[in-house]
């Protein structure tokens, strides 16, 4: 009887692992129309007995402004071109402050591991979903480019109540297509991402003015995003 749970456990972990291979490699290539977010917000609608809102339309990166990328990565993962997905450098400085000055612990997740998150995994706190993040982090760094992470994450981070990537942030905060938006635009959309339905890009507060101009502070030290070659 163990021997055949022990089988049925190695054939199940084979699959799994066979699975999400398969997952990245075709992720690789093809546009990511849902993700597990999505629809975990539209059952929360539901829930809600609200209207299921999800606006998702997904553009390639070089449809995109030029200060996109630049905007997110002065935002949210500033050593983003230089690490394999994993900020330590990031992580020891937030642990650092925190045993310093007894500030709440900041967290340390790149854009690869937001990626990851978004596309692979379910929402949620847990040692097992960090570590499937973590794997799945490793093997998006692994498999695609610093370009395809980028453009992923831009088409499905969550920019609003039911809003999902640039163009239909673009469309629903701004009435425009994403490749019109100026630079002040890039900016107050990165401004957001720590907390999309709190903060708005399309009635920013005071609070949201201040996020903005600091990160076009720090856009004018990120040299613009290489294109892949």
């Amino acid at each position: 009887m163990m021997k055949k749970i022990s089988r049925i456990i190695r054939w199940t972990s084979a699959l799994l692992f066979a699975a999400s291979i398969l997952a990245v490699v075709v992720y690789r290539f093809i546009p990511v129309y849902f993700t597990p977010l999505m629809i975990s917000r539209c059952f929360e609608q539901i829930g809600r007995g609200e209207e299921v809102k999800l606006y998702h339309d997904w553009i390639s990166l070089d449809e995109m402004p030029k200060s996109m990328p630049v905007a997110v990565i002065a935002s949210e993962d500033q050593r983003f071109l230089k690490h394999h997905g994993f900020d330590y450098e990031a992580i020891e400085q937030a642990a650092k402050e925190h045993l310093e000055g007894g500030k709440k612990l900041r967290g340390g997740s790149t854009i690869s591991q937001q990626t990851a998150k978004n596309v692979f995994l379910w929402q949620g706190r847990s040692w097992v979903r960090k570590g499937l993040e973590a794997y799945f982090t490793f093997l998006i760094e692994a498999m695609w480019s610093k370009q395809r992470i980028m453009e992923v994450y831009l088409n499905s981070i969550e920019m609003g109540d039911g809003i999902y990537g640039v163009q239909a942030c673009a469309e629903e905060n701004f009435g425009l297509d994403a490749k019109n938006l100026s630079r002040a635009d890039c900016a107050l959309i990165a401004a957001t991402l720590p907390n999309p339905r709190r903060f708005s890009s399309k009635n920013p507060g005071p609070y949201m003015r201040k996020r903005l101009r600091q990160i076009e502070r720090q856009m004018t030290y990120i040299p613009l995003f290489p294109e892949e070659h």
